[in-house]
């Protein structure tokens, strides 16, 4: 739980700060790349982080991660530019990898299948204390001290982390022979990081239409064909076939995907919308989002009844049901949005995030022994973090057409006097001399971008229930001994 909380304060204080972020360090058309970074390098890590896992046991791979995360966290402190930033994001991610992946499957080993719902509410629970400290910390620091202090809050509870797992975690078992699939690692990078560079770029430097993005976007399906070619001859491979042979598995990590893209819209912008449009702080925009948070552990907790009478599968698709109706209940409020009912309603999407999640990990998990649940853990935590790096990059490139596509259609008699472009669009709201016409303008902009990033999200949680389909009503559960 305290390595947890490294990884959740992460999220939640960063999206917190990110107008403060912006405004000191310039950049607002590479905000997306802050999130997609980390979350790339964390995504292309986390099948090897369980791969070693399986080889060398959850402990020292999770020190190793732990350790690596607070040292990005503190480089992270002291970046000048947007692009430095971005650069020991990446760090950063690449020790998240074996936080997430690593706690999860010790969830796995440590508890029976009944006990992993209670287990996984508690896992949960700290996403919530961090939605209460993260944007109640983000807000302050950004605010009255400086942002670069929502990067070095992360170093007292990583080393009490790192205390208590040193000093508590004793786990015994037979380590295998390393063959470490160096090859595919390196060949997933590559693929995922093109594919994410095209998603970024496209519509921005270049046309979607235009042969730059074709070109990224051919040699990103080159490198997944060969990456599929090596896994196949791998002796150790980093994401073994048989997870995607195995209909449960399947489905269950497609539909993960989705989930990953579904948090991203909120996570990255909501804030952005609230203290833009809505006139919110720092704080009190962060505590909106901490709405999702607060559902999530609610509902991971209360999800094990439902599972053991619905079945796995079938628990997951009210999880998705419930994220629907969250992105849909956002398009149908009033104009402007209450508050509050934007709170509720973050409250109910991440009702049906916890709903989806939790159910869909504890009974893939349950499907197979010690020496395979690293890796089943990591495939899961993979594709969900695969989706959250493609959202970053999707919504993030819906949100700036659509915010550059408003500037360019505004009226004549105001065109003269808004931005350039959107990189310069916070700051002109935050401007004094920016006039109350221009203002409005810019607000109504970022309001019909945000509503265009939810009927991205509606489409997608109908998606997920398609692919959840997939799996059948019933895992095949392996009895534990």
């Amino acid at each position: 739980m305290a390595m947890m909380m490294l990884a959740a304060m992460d999220t939640t204080i960063v999206s917190t700060a990110i107008p403060q972020i912006v405004g000191d360090l310039g950049g607002l058309a590479l905000v997306s790349w802050v999130f997609s970074v980390y979350l790339v390098a964390q995504t292309v890590t986390i099948p090897i982080y369980g791969k070693l896992c399986d080889l060398f046991g959850r402990k020292p791979v999770l020190l190793g991660g732990t350790v690596l995360f607070l040292l990005g966290s503190v480089a992270c402190s002291a970046a000048w530019n947007m692009h430095s930033l971005i650069a020991f994001r990446g760090l950063q991610g690449l020790g998240a990898g074996a936080i997430m992946a690593t706690v999860m499957t010790l969830a796995g080993d440590l508890y029976t299948v009944q006990e992993r719902g209670a287990v996984q509410g508690w896992l949960s629970s700290v996403w919530g204390m961090a939605a209460i400290a993260g944007p109640l910390l983000g807000g302050a620091f950004a605010e009255y001290a400086s942002w670069r202090w929502i990067f070095l809050v992360n170093l007292p509870i990583g080393v009490v982390a790192l205390a208590l797992i040193a000093r508590t975690l004793h786990e015994s078992f037979h380590r295998r022979e390393a063959r470490i699939d160096g090859a595919g690692a390196a060949l997933l990078l590559l693929a995922l990081g093109l594919l994410i560079f095209g998603v970024l770029e496209g519509g921005q430097r270049w046309p979607w239409a235009s042969w730059p993005v074709a070109l990224v976007f051919a040699l990103a399906a080159l490198a997944v064909a060969a990456l599929v070619t090596v896994e196949r001859h791998a002796a150790e491979p980093v994401l073994p076939g048989w997870l995607w042979r195995r209909p449960e598995l399947l489905g269950s990590n497609l539909a993960a995907i989705g989930m990953g893209l579904v948090m991203m819209a909120p996570s990255v912008f909501l804030p952005t919308f609230l203290q833009s449009v809505q006139s919110l702080g720092a704080i009190a925009a962060g505590l909106v989002l901490a709405a999702i948070s607060m559902g999530w552990p609610a509902a991971s907790a209360l999800s094990p009844p439902l599972w053991a009478r619905l079945g796995f599968r079938d628990a997951g698709l009210g999880g998705c049901v419930l994220i629907l109706l969250s992105s849909l209940a956002f398009l149908w409020m009033p104009r402007p949005q209450p508050v509050a009912l934007v709170f509720l309603d973050q409250i109910l999407l991440g009702a049906g995030l916890g709903f989806f999640s939790t159910p869909i990990l504890v009974g893939m998990q349950s499907t197979v022994d010690w020496g395979r649940r690293g890796v089943v853990t990591g495939s899961h935590m993979f594709s969900r973090y695969l989706g959250q790096s493609l959202g970053a990059a999707l919504f993030g490139a819906i949100f700036n057409a659509t915010l550059g596509a408003y500037l360019a259609a505004a009226p004549q008699a105001l065109a003269a006097r808004l931005p350039a472009d959107v990189d310069a669009v916070i700051g002109a709201l935050h401007s004094p001399a920016t006039d109350t016409a221009v203002a409005g303008y810019l607000r109504s902009g970022i309001g019909v971008a945000t509503d265009e990033l939810y009927v991205g999200m509606s489409v997608i949680a109908v998606l997920m229930l398609l692919v959840l389909l997939i799996a059948p009503r019933r895992f095949p559960v392996l009895e534990e001994k």
